[in-house]
């Protein structure tokens, strides 16, 4: 599960990353008055990263404090 996670982790960053170079390519030969909105896009993308980010970290302090608790109850 830890591969999928860091791999997932690393797909929303360089998704965002190619979604800001297309849109600002688009933006500056079409128009930004038409391709700005889809800045939202990118900043969803990025967000998705940095949620998996926080929720890896988060995962990761609940299982050691699991097994913590595991190894109390054992005593």
């Amino acid at each position: 599960m830890g591969i999928y996670n860091k791999v997932m982790r690393y797909f929303w960053l360089l998704l965002s990353i190619v979604l800001f170079l297309i849109v600002t390519v688009k933006g500056i030969t079409v128009g930004f008055d038409r391709w700005v909105s889809y800045y939202i896009i990118v900043a969803m993308a990025l967000g998705m990263y940095f949620f998996k980010t926080w929720m890896m970290k988060r995962f990761e302090k609940h299982a050691a404090f699991l097994a913590q608790q595991e190894t109390k109850d054992k005593k």
